[in-house]
């Protein structure tokens, strides 16, 4: 079968023929759809730091898709049967640490991701534990693969308190428009987003933003207008900037709430006392998908019609473009990108 394949380290994917995966017997296998592209791929693709400390070679990626299955292993009951359409979470965990036995499998110290610690899914085909696998049951395939960074942004958002509440989006690509998507969903009084691509920001309007705006803006009075001159009650930091995450501190009201998505390039200095401490916040660390709250939630607001992300969806290419899909996210034009592969 065709797979998008790191081949060696250093920069480049390739596309070649590697063997199909076999089906165990607690597994399901499904012939691939449509993959989601992310920023993830890209760091690979270039070999960063990161990539060069994480990435084992050869290895094919890919975290993000959807598709139909066409085997169930032995094992599996009930659940699955061929020519279902599914998508997958695609962090495996152990099962039996504390924080999995406890409902937190999303920070189990032993997650393993497929196209980062395992085979990935830029394939024709991809095995994945039944545990893993999620029924769309009406929801499309190419809304399907990308329901991980989708996950992303409902863990984000959900797990604050939206209703009627003014909420603040720092960071306007693909999972902070989700964002702002999701929050007017769940009832969210206004939604300011805020980026410095004005492009992104065209997109945040779409998903139902009330004010999009770039850093260099008066965001602080735009803030303090539609709170009533009380700060924001939820801030979603999803750009992982420095000059974001201070912004983030200083627009939340006393006694509010910082939602913490983007990851910063090294250490940032705070001074916890002023920024934190004194304004009695609750700061929240988000990472994944809660398994499988998350996905239940996912679910709904897509199939009630409460949330639909495709205006976010900007560029599709074959598998065999997948340097262009690069492309497309490397030039910061681009909203979600999604690879062609079967049907």
């Amino acid at each position: 079968m065709k797979a998008i394949v790191k081949a060696s380290a250093g920069p480049g994917l390739v596309v070649r023929d590697v063997p199909k995966p076999a089906c165990g017997p607690a597994d399901v296998l499904i012939k691939v759809h449509h993959a989601g592209v992310c920023g993830t791929d890209l760091h690979i693709a270039e070999w960063d730091a990161w990539a060069e400390g994480r990435i084992k070679p050869p290895l094919v990626l890919g975290h993000e898709f959807a598709g139909e299955v066409v085997e169930v292993g032995s094992a599996v009951r009930g659940e699955f049967e061929p020519g279902q359409l599914v998508t997958a979470e695609g962090h495996i965990v152990c099962g039996h640490c504390l924080q999995c036995r406890t409902g937190n499998g999303h920070i189990c110290k032993r997650t393993s991701i497929i196209g980062v610690d395992r085979a990935g899914a830029f394939a024709e085909y991809h095995s994945m534990p039944a545990t893993n696998v999620m029924r769309l049951d009406g929801i499309p395939s190419e809304i399907g693969a990308i329901m991980d960074p989708i996950g992303n942004a409902f863990h984000t958002v959900l797990s604050a308190e939206i209703p009627g509440s003014v909420v603040l989006v720092l960071g306007c690509g693909p999972i902070g428009c989700f964002a702002v998507g999701i929050a007017r969903a769940a009832g969210a009084k206004a939604v300011i987003a805020v980026d410095v691509n004005p492009k992104r920001l065209a997109l945040a309007e779409k998903m139902g933003a009330t004010r999009a705006m770039r850093p260099a803006e008066d965001v602080e009075a735009a803030v303090m207008e539609l709170s009533e001159g009380n700060g924001a009650d939820v801030v979603c930091e999803m750009s992982g900037a420095v000059s974001a995450l201070h912004s983030a501190f200083k627009l939340v009201r006393n006694g509010g709430r910082v939602q913490l998505l983007g990851i910063p390039h090294g250490e940032v200095p705070i001074d916890f006392a002023a920024e934190i401490i004194f304004k009695g916040i609750t700061i929240y660390g988000v990472i994944g998908r809660k398994m499988y709250e998350t996905w239940n939630q996912m679910q709904r607001f897509l199939r009630s019609g409460l949330f639909d992300p495709r205006p976010v969806i900007t560029h599709r290419f074959p598998l065999e473009q997948i340097d262009d899909a690069l492309a497309a996210i490397r030039s910061g034009d681009a909203g979600k990108v999604i690879l062609s592969i079967g049907s």
